[in-house]
């Protein structure tokens, strides 16, 4: 069972968004993805909101397992703000009514599926975002918001320390282990082609790393993997070299540039969503274990090659400064201090 979020948070987003809330009064909006990292953020911040600001408005999220989101979230799902509707992104059923609002946030990211079912994974990328997009022109949507990625611009080069939203790169699309990237490039232009043809304002948010409540520790993602280590008191192991370079943005600080980017991010432009404070894999282990347990040991599985490139995933984040006014205000140590309490608070040693 998922404690909630902490008050800050929750006052924290709601502090950076106040002013954008009104147009949202006695309104519906219907999100997909609802259960997932994105989703639980966007969730309870709505319903915090919802509450403290008296706006009457109503949230449907669409779940393959209603039952499951009870278990994990029961002070969510009981809220009466809440519909949760069963069904699979690819083909639900259309709930009746008209909503305004529309996030697509619904996508596996695993690596592991990318490598065992990329059939699968193209399939409910597309065919998601088709639904998605067919139910919002049928349901009297003004705005729609897609979670897309940082995946579509491909390999950063290395002589790009910040990618920007016009970085023409883009993914091999030959290789299978690119249809996530290839499937968010497209599901892009099947925005661009329902907003022209029917006049939905829609905006891209392009997500990179993440860290916070919600994010799994047991999956791909190297820094919740590093948080699990240092909670159950283990040695945190770096797997490669320890020399690519990432970013991290906290999950309080995404929800405001997701809520901001929906209501004021202008129709058909992209963002990049992240951090641009860069640290290496190495440098993040660290950090963690100075956060959690500084006297957690940090192993690296091998040495640096000479010559070979670093590799990199870092945003550019000057746009989304410039024309909505969005920065990050929760860095990286708070960030992890942050994740661990609050899985302190579910389990006592991580999940």
């Amino acid at each position: 069972m998922a404690p909630p979020l902490s008050t800050e948070d929750l006052n924290c987003i709601l502090a950076n968004t106040r002013d954008l809330w009104d147009e949202a009064r006695g309104e519906r909006i219907f999100i997909t993805g609802g259960t997932g990292f994105f989703g639980c953020w966007l969730v309870e911040s709505f319903l915090h909101i919802n509450r403290v600001e008296k706006l009457a408005a109503q949230a449907t999220i669409l779940t393959r397992d209603p039952a499951a989101f009870r278990q994990k979230c029961p002070h969510l799902a009981s809220d009466p703000a809440i519909t949760l509707q069963a069904g699979d992104v690819r083909g639900f059923a259309f709930p009746e009514g008209e909503y305004k609002y529309v996030i697509h946030a619904a996508t596996e990211t695993g690596a592991k599926q990318a490598a065992e079912n990329p059939i699968g994974l193209l399939a409910t990328i597309l065919r998601g975002t088709e639904r998605t997009l067919e139910f919002a022109v049928t349901h009297g949507t003004e705005k729609f918001l897609l979670a897309s990625s940082g995946a579509v611009y491909g390999a950063q080069p290395p002589s790009i320390t910040h990618l920007t939203e016009d970085y023409a790169g883009a993914p091999n699309q030959l290789i299978a282990g690119s249809v996530y990237s290839e499937g968010k490039r497209a599901a892009e232009s099947m925005c661009a082609a329902y907003g022209k043809t029917y006049g939905i304002a829609c905006k891209i948010a392009r997500g990179f790393a993440f860290v916070g409540p919600h994010l799994p520790l047991d999956a791909h993602f190297a820094i919740g993997n590093f948080i699990r280590d240092a909670m159950r008191g283990d040695m945190i192991r770096v797997n490669g070299d320890g020399t690519p370079r990432r970013s991290y943005m906290y999950g309080a600080d995404l929800a405001v540039w997701l809520w901001t980017i929906l209501f004021r991010g202008a129709p058909m432009e992209a963002f990049n969503v992240g951090s641009d404070r860069d640290l290496s894999i190495l440098e993040l282990a660290q950090a963690v274990a100075a956060a959690i347990r500084p006297s957690a040991s940090v192993q690296v599985a091998r040495e640096p090659q000479p010559g070979v490139p670093v590799h990199q995933y870092v945003p550019c984040t000057r746009k989304a400064a410039e024309q909505l006014g969005l920065r990050c205000s929760v860095f990286i140590q708070d960030a992890i201090a942050r994740t661990a309490a609050w899985y302190g608070d579910s389990s006592g040693s991580g999940r």
